[in-house]
């Protein structure tokens, strides 16, 4: 994300005072048995007696983009979470009444320390989020100093679990998995011979891009690889996209960047596919590009949609009753569930939960979910690796299936 304002300034200022000084207390040991990839398992604070209830209540943060260019991802995600805490705070069983603390990184790396430092401040006993993979890496030694659980629905960039963080978990499969997915149904599916891969150099998409172009090469297509910063004037990238002339362009990155270049690719006069991952799966996609541009566009996720679900009619008609007749997006079921997996977790531990029995509780958690099954291996990876396929046909995002049914 774009540095716009005097404010995001010295967020990032801050940031960077922040940010030593949590690596030096998250130090790293290699004796803890990680087996997140070989990295050595962060020696977090305990989080012991912080967090308890205070009258009554306990209180749940979410961080994630509320404010910027993609801020309906992190939206999406927070009203999920609303619909969890109104009906846990409706039913019995639960010893304190849950109260949600918000706090707003932008989706930006820079701004991340500082809206996690706002969460460990505001006595919060857990965390979902942070939500996009650049912000998530940049938050972590923040919650790991405070011993607080953080629980992203949807930051997928394969390393965040081999950093060796024992507080960090995720409800989404990570880019191993939605990069062979898609990359697969490029290839067998959509019998593409030449893929453009263009990322936007950002955690999420430098990592996502890898993962696919590995499995494009190994799956036999030719790949052109590109990376680009996000920029408002896509018209030179478009120019050197349609000079290759690739049978698909697949971006990794963000909506507002993708409507961007789709409206350029189209000015161009590109002949081929476009395709692009979770975090451009959404219609703020389709408002921004225009349904002309977006038709026939094709979109991948590692999560599934609630509105076409049968089994998640109730959480569909709740979602809209308690977010003013809204309707669930992506990641939306992926925050509930988190929610809801913390809440079981809560209900489990009693009125003296902190944040050290929170966490400790959390990772052992066997929750059936809205979306999955909520069961972590030891390196806080959810277990499962189902990725569907989406296509915008008549300015509507429709689910065409998983790609292990879709892939001839």
């Amino acid at each position: 994300m774009r540095k716009t304002t005097n404010r995001r300034l010295a967020s990032v200022a801050v940031g960077a005072m922040v940010m030593p000084l949590v690596l030096t207390a998250c130090s790293s040991s290699s004796n803890s048995g990680s087996s997140g990839g070989g990295g050595a398992q962060a020696q977090c604070g305990s989080g012991a007696g912080v967090g308890k209830a205070a009258g009554g209540t306990i209180k749940i943060g979410f961080q994630g983009p509320l404010s910027g260019d993609n801020q309906q991802l992190g939206i999406n995600a927070v009203d999920g979470m609303k619909v969890a805490i109104d009906e846990a705070n409706k039913t019995a069983g639960l010893p304190n009444r849950l109260e949600l603390i918000t706090s707003d990184d932008q989706g930006s790396p820079d701004q991340g320390p500082t809206a996690a430092q706002q969460l460990v401040d505001k006595g919060v006993v857990a965390v979902v989020g942070p939500m996009f993979s650049g912000a998530t890496k940049a938050s972590e030694p923040v919650f790991c100093q405070n011993g607080l659980l953080s629980v992203s629905p949807s930051a997928t960039n394969p390393a965040l679990t081999s950093l060796g963080f024992s507080n960090f978990v995720r409800v989404i499969a990570p880019d191993t998995v939605q990069g062979k997915g898609a990359a697969d149904y490029i290839v067998k599916s959509l019998k593409a011979k030449k893929v453009f891969s263009l990322d936007d150099k950002s955690e999420y998409g430098t990592g996502l891009s890898s993962a696919l172009e590995a499995q494009l090469r190994t799956d036999g297509a030719q790949v052109v690889h590109d990376g680009i910063n996000p920029t408002k004037d896509y018209t030179s990238e478009a120019t050197k996209i349609v000079g290759e002339n690739p049978d698909v362009l697949y971006y990794s990155g963000y909506y507002a960047e993708l409507a961007l270049l789709a409206k350029a690719l189209k000015a161009k006069g590109f002949s081929g596919k476009i395709m692009s991952g979770d975090g451009a799966n959404d219609d703020q996609y389709i408002s921004q590009a225009g349904a002309d541009v977006a038709n026939g566009s094709y979109l991948t996720c590692p999560c599934g949609d609630a509105n076409t679900d049968p089994k998640a009619k109730g959480f569909v008609a709740q979602y809209g009753t308690v977010n003013g007749g809204a309707k669930p997006g992506t990641y939306s079921g992926e925050a509930y569930d988190a929610t809801n997996a913390l809440v079981a977790v809560l209900k489990q531990v009693g009125p003296n939960a902190d944040r050290a029995t929170t966490l400790d509780s959390f990772k052992k958690v066997d929750y059936t979910g809205l979306t999955k099954q909520i069961r972590f291996q030891p390196n806080g990876e959810v277990q499962g690796d189902a990725v569907y396929v989406y296509q915008v046909t008549a300015g509507q995002r429709k689910v065409l299936g998983l790609t292990s049914n879709l892939i001839k």
